[in-house]
């Protein structure tokens, strides 16, 4: 059988041995073209991409990792945050409601006519002689 198989393998004019060879080194081609797929389809640049940017982003978490706060230090309770607003950001339920119409004016206060002079008025020389 493996005699069969060398005489196909055969080539005229070049010893018995060499169609073997070509054979083994066919396969050894194809072997590799198994084993590294992704170098052998042009996947492996994408790849090299890929992983680029997943170490920007595990030292972008770590940046942030460093910034917060450590965990035995936490934020205070609402509770314990709250301040009383000022008077003026009070709701409008305690502040007095406003006006509709604006507040009366008291009646004007008249000079009583009974023992005066009268009137004041200013006389006016008309028409005006020229002195």
């Amino acid at each position: 059988m493996l005699q069969e198989i060398l005489s196909t393998l055969t080539l005229p004019g070049l010893p018995d041995w060499v169609g073997l060879v070509l054979l083994v080194c066919l396969l050894l081609v194809g072997l590799a073209y198994l084993l590294m797929p992704f170098s052998v389809f042009g996947l492996k640049g994408r790849l090299d991409a890929i992983e680029a940017q997943l170490d920007e982003i595990q030292t972008e978490l770590r940046a942030l990792s460093l910034r917060t706060p450590e965990p035995g230090r936490r934020r205070p309770a609402l509770e314990e945050d709250w301040v009383e607003p000022p008077p003026a950001m009070r709701p409008a339920a305690e502040a007095p409601a406003p006006r509709a119409a604006p507040p009366v004016p008291p009646p004007p206060a008249w000079p009583e006519r009974g023992g005066g002079p009268g009137r004041a008025e200013p006389r006016l020389d008309w028409p005006r002689t020229p002195r």
